[in-house]
């Protein structure tokens, strides 16, 4: 490792004899180096070595800033949430503390930053069909998850209806056992709710028994709903219920010995899904409500926090190395959009 000293002195060399008229590639050949590091050189001296002395960013955050970021992070309002979360609450609050990489970095010195969840390897498969969501009630997604009782096998079952466009959900049920004559039920009071019997969406389920019952199936063409059905034992097909149902399971407030009876079960979804369509900050739809989302008010919300950001740059540019983070609302949302960019 060449030393910053030596480095500087070789570009001296270089610069001296450059301007003599030689070429800089048979500079670098007498001297035993290759011209690209000098090119490297020019554009940093610094030591990269890992146990290098470093000077500290003129724009870095003091000690004191640091430790004022942590007691907030640690603060009960935020201790369960990641920064990805945490910074929108403070942008919708009116503050800015730092970047959201800075949060991360300072909960990594601190040894505060877990990974949870497991990802099996990735396979090869043919593509699903994919719709396109540009506003809400156009394709609707619904699946039924196991929630446990505290006698050993035996389950509730949670019935559920999500509008991907704004991630909220639309109409849910608890039952005690899994029958199409449920899920015709809950398509109905759906579809009363949200008042789109005109403009009915496309409906997208895996292939479970009650999704492909003859009773449902007669219930989508009375109603004039699309039916969409995920590729045989391929889950992903399915993303935004699965990943609806792990945020519900993995809730602070989930129960670990299972719910007493059906009516403690259906009160405690309700406190869910009145949290995640009204509370829960998404990250894929730029930090707002489900509710937010679907009741067009996410441009408005997203315009103050660009006003906070864009307050804060000018009042500290140096701490800033491009632009503000990105505030603009979501666009349209695909289902298996992976299907629409490989027929592109």
């Amino acid at each position: 490792m060449t030393e910053p000293e030596m480095r500087q002195q070789v570009l001296n060399w270089v610069a001296e004899a450059r301007a003599a008229g030689a070429r800089q590639e048979q500079i670098c050949k007498v001297i035993g180096i290759c011209s690209r590091s000098v090119q490297r050189w020019k554009q940093s001296l610094k030591d990269r070595r890992p146990d290098a002395g470093r000077l500290k960013p003129a724009h870095a955050l003091s000690d004191e800033e640091k430790v004022k970021v942590l007691s907030v992070l640690n603060q009960r309002e935020y201790a369960s949430l990641p920064p990805s979360q945490i910074v929108p609450k403070l942008a919708d609050k009116g503050t800015y503390l730092c970047s959201e990489s800075t949060m991360y970095r300072i909960l990594r010195e601190v040894d505060q930053l877990k990974h949870r969840g497991k990802q099996s390897a990735p396979r090869k498969i043919n593509p699903p069909q994919s719709y396109v969501a540009t506003g809400p009630n156009q394709v609707w997604c619904w699946d039924i998850t196991y929630l446990p009782s505290q006698i050993r096998g035996m389950f509730y079952y949670l019935y559920a209806i999500e509008d991907i466009y704004s991630r909220k959900i639309v109409m849910w049920e608890v039952h005690e056992q899994e029958s199409g004559e449920c899920a015709k039920a809950l398509v109905h009071k759906a579809m009363m709710r949200e008042q789109c019997f005109t403009n009915p969406p496309v409906l997208h389920s895996d292939n479970g028994s009650p999704m492909k019952s003859q009773t449902l199936l007669q219930k989508l063409y009375d109603l004039g709903i699309e039916r969409s059905n995920s590729r045989p034992g391929v889950s992903n097909d399915n993303a935004y219920a699965e990943s609806l149902f792990k945020t519900l399971k993995y809730r602070p407030a989930w129960p670990e010995h299972g719910f007493k009876d059906l009516k403690e079960v259906q009160e405690w979804v309700h406190v869910f899904v009145d949290w995640y369509n009204n509370e829960h900050q998404h990250s894929r739809i730029r930090f707002v409500t489900p509710q937010q989302r679907h009741s067009g008010m996410e441009k408005e919300i997203l315009e103050n926090r660009r006003k906070v950001y864009q307050e804060a740059k000018q009042r500290r540019p140096e701490r800033w190395s491009g632009q503000i983070r990105q505030w603009d609302p979501m666009g349209p949302v695909a289902l298996n959009p992976q299907h629409l960019e490989q027929a592109a």
